[in-house]
Parts: structure tokens; C-alpha cells; sequence
């Protein structure tokens, strides 16, 4: 049976603990983040089905969670505040949410919410996709779309492009693309990695000596699907 995997982005922590319960209750794998910058180092650590969104965050607000979430992803997200005014719903719904609850919420509406969105996104398959530009990859079955096209890779560049794409805009060097993508079971020389980012260019790239979407940070690294941050 397949166990979704919910990120909760919450700070109060009597509201999390509460949340979190009802969840395992479902049967769902839970993950609690207290503040945006935490939950999006486990986003783009981890796999999630659905986040759970508070918008009232320290460090940086839930607006600017999800803008994050949604240069990369389609995940859905269910905002959570205590705010009653429309032009904050509206706000959230520019940006990218999906649904949204207000404070103070019944668990178990929230619950029946959850598994509606759950059942009519993955109907029930395991399928978490990421997005950058035109390029569309899927966790499960491991394919990359251009467009609607799918381009054939090789689980050594899917591996690759599953940390490109979760670290869209970071510059990272050689030896970070190794550890994320291959761990201690790599055994290539550094410099193969290059040949895979070749690769890699001329199956995603309109003209792969001139690339757009993986470029190269030089002196630093790699940057992919844009500016460096």
C-alpha cells in the first residue's frame, strides 16, 4: 500500500503536534518544518505528495515558501492562516496554491480535504513531478518530457537531473553533484560528471553549445534552469 508523504510548514507547535496526529492517523507519512527556510531544505531534500502551508512563518512568510515551491514543482499546496481578508486568499492564489484553510480549522475537514486533493492528483500512483521551463520529470517512472515529447536518459542521468531540478538556480560544484546524485557508491573520476552534463545538454538544451537551461558557473560549477541565486 502506498504511504503519501505530507510536509506540514507550521510554527505554533500545538497546531503541528495536532495536524501530525491526525495525519498518522490516516496513514500518512508526516514531515513538520518550523519556518519557511526549513521547509524548503526538506523539500528539496525529500520527495512530498502535499504541502501543508501556514502563511504566517519567522524568516520568510508562506507567500515566499510557495514561490519557491512553485518554480520547481506542481505539488499541491493548502494554505493555512488566521487571516480572514480576501486579497490574501487571492495573493495565495496568484502564486500558486490550491486550496486554503483558516484558523481555527476542524481537523477532520482538513483531513477530507487532504484526501480529496490526494486521490484526484495521484490516483493513487506514486507519481511526484518536477517542472523547469518546458522540462517535466517523473519520480516514479523516471521520465523526462520536453514539451510533449519524452526524451529517453539512463538512470545515472536521471539520478543527475533529480538533483538539478530539486536545486534549480544553486550553483553546485562537482563534488556536490557526486555526493547528491551518487553518494559513496560513485566511483568515476570527477571530471565524468562533465560528460553526463554533456549528455545531458544535448537532450534538453535547443542548441547544446550554446545551452540556456544547464549552464556552466565557471570557477564555481553548475547552475541549472536559470540565473544563479
Amino acid at each position: 500500500m502506498m504511504v503519501y508523504r505530507i510536509l506540514v510548514v507550521e510554527d505554533q507547535r500545538e497546531i503541528s503536534d495536532i495536524v501530525s496526529k491526525y495525519l498518522a492517523k490516516e496513514g500518512y507519512s508526516v514531515c513538520v518544518a518550523n519556518n519557511g527556510f526549513e521547509a524548503l531544505d526538506y523539500f528539496n531534500k525529500q520527495d512530498f505528495h502535499l504541502v501543508l502551508l501556514d502563511i504566517m512563518l519567522p524568516g520568510i512568510s508562506g507567500f515566499d515558501v510557495l514561490k519557491e515551491i512553485r518554480k520547481i514543482s506542481e505539488i499541491p499546496v493548502i494554505m493555512v492562516t488566521a487571516k480572514q481578508e480576501e486579497i490574501d486568499r487571492l495573493k495565495g492564489f496568484e502564486i500558486g496554491a490550491d486550496d486554503y484553510v483558516i484558523k481555527p480549522f476542524s481537523p477532520r475537514e482538513l483531513m477530507k480535504r487532504i484526501q480529496v486533493f490526494l486521490k484526484r492528483i495521484y490516483h493513487e500512483s506514486d507519481e511526484i513531478i518536477y517542472k523547469c521551463v518546458d522540462l517535466s520529470l517523473y519520480t516514479k517512472s523516471m521520465k523526462l518530457i520536453k514539451g510533449e515529447k519524452e526524451i529517453p536518459i539512463t538512470s545515472a542521468e536521471y539520478k543527475l537531473l533529480l538533483v538539478l531540478f530539486k536545486n534549480k538556480g544553486q550553483v553546485l560544484t562537482r563534488e556536490q553533484l557526486i555526493n547528491l546524485a551518487y553518494g559513496d557508491a560513485y566511483e568515476g573520476y570527477d571530471r565524468n560528471i562533465d560528460s553526463y552534463i554533456k549528455r545531458i545538454r544535448q537532450k534538453i538544451e535547443n542548441n547544446p553549445k550554446s545551452p540556456e537551461i544547464l549552464t556552466t558557473k565557471y570557477g564555481a560549477g553548475y547552475v541549472f534552469g536559470g540565473e544563479a541565486l
